[in-house]
């Protein structure tokens, strides 16, 4: 099946693995997956991630994280902000606080995929893609 929204697919794949309480989920490997999944696990969203299959079928398997003996997810909430028929985008001053600062935005950025702090951090504006919290 083809997916004509990868980042939506990610997103709902990860939310339904923590939802059924897996250790891990297998995404379709793209470059902006690969990106989002570096920016999940260095903000500690995930635990790893890693390549799978061969050829032009290529997997993203992504190790999630939980929480104590009660297995509650790290993840809370994943929402797409920017999508397919509806495009948001923010300049520097304007970019999204998710949760004043708890959340994550995931911005695309003339620099590559990076949080909105990064993205403040380096003066850089982009196209909001999800919210992570």
């Amino acid at each position: 099946m083809a997916a004509h929204d990868t980042i939506s697919d990610m997103l709902t794949r990860i939310r339904n693995a923590n939802l059924a309480r897996h250790q891990t989920t297998e995404v379709p490997s793209t470059k902006m997956t690969r990106s989002i999944a570096k920016v999940l696990k260095d903000e500690g969203f995930i635990a790893d991630f890693a390549e799978a299959g061969e050829g032009v079928k290529q997997n993203l398997v992504i190790a999630l994280k939980y929480r104590g003996k009660t297995k509650r997810p790290i993840i809370t909430t994943l929402r797409r902000v920017s999508k397919p028929g509806f495009r948001v985008y923010s300049n520097r001053r304007e970019l999204p606080r998710v949760l004043g600062g708890i959340g994550i935005a995931i911005i695309s950025t003339s620099n590559g995929i990076m949080t909105d702090r990064e993205a403040r951090q380096t003066g850089l504006g982009g196209e909001v893609l999800c919210y992570i919290w």
